[in-house]
């Protein structure tokens, strides 16, 4: 990775685990959000404004070299015992998901229904897999990296997706909070790579969303899931009338 995207890359990782967003970093340098939101994306930040910043964190930037250096040490997966002993484990799977959300230990105990004792056996499950550092105070720290992603067709994947068609395209999406686009079309295979390119930037918006609102009371969040997904398909209920 070249070293600017890199170090823009740990900074982020700074404003999040300490839960502030482009809007506190826009109070800081005097800018509109949007204007630091394009800072980050042009990757055209100052050395006189990432000081400020850095400053903002109580932070050196050499701080942040140093956390670039540990970055390269950060899980980016699991194996595949790691991802099967998780699904074996609905509360593990509940605790897992909810740390690679970044809940912290107060606000895992008030969303679900879990007891403190077993929350803290499966945080310390997940301590000694390597996947985050328990703290003094059950404070955690992950230690995945932001690429981090499970493993394709992997044990977690697989669960997930077993359960995709039913549960989660069960719904109307008919509330104000839900939204389903199903579109049709034929795509050259530049043209496809372009959509993908696509898919990925919206993506990369909104973990940045969910970043920014990091911040907020949890009262005022709610989880919400996204799929993202394209591919050559027709419905089996046309083939007996397609021609091949």
């Amino acid at each position: 990775m070249a070293q600017t995207p890199a170090l823009l890359e740990a900074l982020k990782n700074e404003l999040k685990a300490r839960r502030k967003t482009y809007s506190d970093v826009a109070r800081v340098l005097g800018l509109s959000t949007a204007s630091v939101k394009r800072l980050f994306s042009e990757q055209s930040l100052s050395l006189t404004r990432l000081d400020l910043i850095c400053d903002m964190l109580g932070i050196q930037i050499t701080d942040l070299l140093h956390s670039l250096a540990e970055d390269n040490w950060q899980l980016t997966q699991l194996t595949e015992a790691q991802e099967a002993a998780i699904v074996d484990d609905p509360a593990l799977l509940l605790l897992t998901v909810a740390v690679l959300n970044h809940l912290a230990f107060e606000d895992i105990l008030k969303r679900f229904w879990v007891d403190e004792h077993t929350a803290i056996r499966k945080l310390a499950w997940l301590d000694r897999e390597g996947i985050i550092d328990l703290l003094p105070g059950n404070r955690i720290k992950l230690k995945t990296a932001s690429n981090f992603a499970w493993r394709p067709d992997g044990p977690i994947q697989r669960f997930f997706q077993r359960r995709l068609i039913g549960e989660y395209f069960g719904a109307r999406f008919a509330s104000s909070s839900e939204k389903l686009l199903v579109l049709n079309g034929m795509l050259s295979a530049e043209r496809l790579r372009r959509f993908h390119r696509r898919m990925e930037l919206l993506a990369r918006d909104f973990e940045e969303l969910t970043v920014e609102d990091r911040s907020a009371p949890m009262g005022e969040r709610d989880g919400q899931t996204v799929v993202l997904a394209i591919r050559s398909w027709r419905f089996a209920f046309f083939d007996d009338y397609i021609a091949e």
